[in-house]
């Protein structure tokens, strides 16, 4: 079961895509081919099999049309569907409904499809012990509701923004002077709860960095013997991470080096939408 985000945390989102979507003059097609009591029932239903995220999204985009509109989710988040079948039921006002039903399709489809990628990596590295993770490749405006659609995959989560943790990137030790003159500053700017990554991407850099005890290395780009290398050369004293050249035909092989963790951009900056429909019942 994943523990949904607090409407709290949704409802400005939705409120933002429907504005504009809505526009100046508000739906004018609805307005003008439905009566204003028409009410309709329809069906969020899945056309390919994928992993559902995001019915918050699709409940809050009708309530903030339809305050009594009955949205009934029939899965929840994280469940696996398939073609033909239905994520949730409503019942609304039909100008309403019909009005918020892109913004309800865009979230939830695009959440799903982040979810459904999620699932498939980590479905591939079943079994290693390595976690799949996401990255800050996310749509501005929708990380949180991306990296909670990641989590619905069986994801996990790797820093929200700049400043949960000190993550030194390649253009960090450029800047900085070297692997080891930015952790020595990192360390001693560090707050005592705040994590130290470092990047490397080579074996030598990987070597400059272990006795500064970094929390993660990030290894950038290496190949499987490579990360074997580095697992040995680390021998379990600091969490390793791999990055770079990972998709869903060479995660299992990194996976398999040993490493800890492997992060993912194309999780979020390249996941297909996953088609949803609403069908009127």
């Amino acid at each position: 079961m994943i523990e949904p985000l607090p409407d709290l945390l949704i409802e400005p989102v939705v409120r933002a895509a429907l504005a504009e979507d809505l526009g100046r003059a508000g739906d004018i097609t609805a307005l003008a081919c439905i009566d204003a009591e028409a009410r309709l029932d329809a069906v969020f239903a899945v056309r390919q099999r994928g992993v559902i995220s995001g019915l918050a999204c699709a409940r809050l985009a009708v309530l903030a049309l339809d305050p009594q509109a009955r949205f009934e989710a029939r899965c929840a988040d994280g469940d696996l569907l398939n073609p033909g079948d239905v994520a949730a039921f409503v019942s609304a006002k039909a100008r309403a409904l019909l009005s918020a039903e892109r913004t309800a399709l865009n979230l939830m489809g695009r959440l799903s499809g982040v979810a459904t990628l999620t699932r498939a990596y980590v479905d591939a590295v079943e079994g290693t012990g390595a976690r799949i993770v996401d990255t800050r490749k996310t749509t501005p405006g929708l990380r949180h509701l991306e990296k909670y659609a990641v989590r619905c995959g069986g994801g996990v989560n790797h820093r929200f923004g700049l400043d949960d943790a000190i993550l030194i990137k390649d253009n960090h030790v450029a800047a900085s002077g070297g692997v080891g003159q930015a952790l020595t500053r990192a360390r001693a700017f560090a707050g005592h709860l705040t994590k130290i990554e470092v990047e490397v991407d080579s074996l030598e850099q990987l070597a400059e960095a272990l006795p500064h005890r970094p929390d993660v290395i990030m290894l950038d780009n290496f190949d499987p013997d490579a990360l074997k290398r580095a697992v040995e050369m680390a021998g379990g004293k600091v969490t390793l991470e791999a990055s770079g050249g990972v998709n869903l035909q060479t995660v299992r092989p990194i996976a398999e080096s040993g490493v800890q963790v492997i992060s993912v951009g194309a999780l979020t900056h390249s996941a297909p939408v996953l088609d949803i429909g609403l069908d009127a019942v």
